[in-house]
């Protein structure tokens, strides 16, 4: 593991710009403690509704960093940075050609302490994501490892992020892809919605992101901060 800025990260909620949030609502997530909070979506975000989520945000203390899916919400003003690179899509543009874009535009002002780069890989094909990229969601178990080891291993990425987005994935897989990773953090997203999920994504992954549940059912959502945290304080008993 190395120790960058989201080294530490166990629970992270992740916040659409595009969808409306009460200040209610957001001030129990932001002192929820969580560990940060990642402003991102894939449609729909632009510089003003992200800015406005971020200096909503920055009222609280929680780390906020920003998944960089367009150049029209791309926002100064982060912890951190993400930049997705979508490794079972045969779509360039989505691993290379958007990113390279960006860079000949803003490259100049990328705070590169701070940014890291997410190999994403895809595995719901009712995801938005997935429609947007292509990506192959199809992947079994041969598959997928070999997509985490090209990320791993050979890219050096820092990030795998495993997208299950809206759907609960299969978390035996989720465990066999962290058991072959040596030097990147392992993040989950996907159909968390209660705390007995959480916990087992949080046994089998580095990182555990919530989002959609934030806006369905707003208890439970908060009840998933406590079950990542039961899972570690018994980590940290047997240890």
């Amino acid at each position: 593991m190395n120790g960058a800025w989201y080294s530490g990260w166990r629970h992270v909620f992740k916040l659409d710009p595009e969808r409306e949030l009460s200040d209610e609502a957001l001030e129990a997530i932001c002192m929820s403690g969580t560990d940060a909070i990642i402003v991102g979506g894939s449609s729909g975000v632009t510089f003003e509704n992200t800015v406005d989520l971020m200096s909503r945000i920055r009222r609280y203390e929680v780390d906020c960093a920003l998944e960089v899916s367009t150049m029209e919400g791309a926002v100064p003003g982060f912890d951190g940075y993400f930049v997705p690179i979508v490794l079972n899509t045969d779509r360039a543009e989505w691993i290379n050609g958007r990113q390279t874009e960006g860079l000949k535009e803003y490259g100049t002002f990328v705070p590169w302490e701070s940014t890291a780069a997410q190999g994403y890989i895809i595995l719901n094909a009712e995801a938005t994501a997935a429609k947007l990229t292509g990506a192959d969601t199809g992947l079994d178990e041969e598959g997928l490892i070999a997509h985490v080891r090209m990320a791993d291993r050979l890219m050096r990425l820092p990030v795998v992020y495993l997208e299950y987005s809206g759907s609960y994935g299969d978390m035996r897989l989720v465990k066999r892809a962290r058991s072959v990773i040596e030097g990147a953090r392992l993040f989950y997203g996907g159909g968390i919605d209660n705390g007995v999920k959480a916990r087992e994504a949080a046994i089998a992954a580095h990182t555990v992101i919530v989002g959609n549940v934030v806006y369905s059912d707003l208890e439970a959502a908060l009840s998933t901060v406590e079950a990542v945290r039961e899972v570690d304080l018994a980590a940290n008993f047997e240890g």
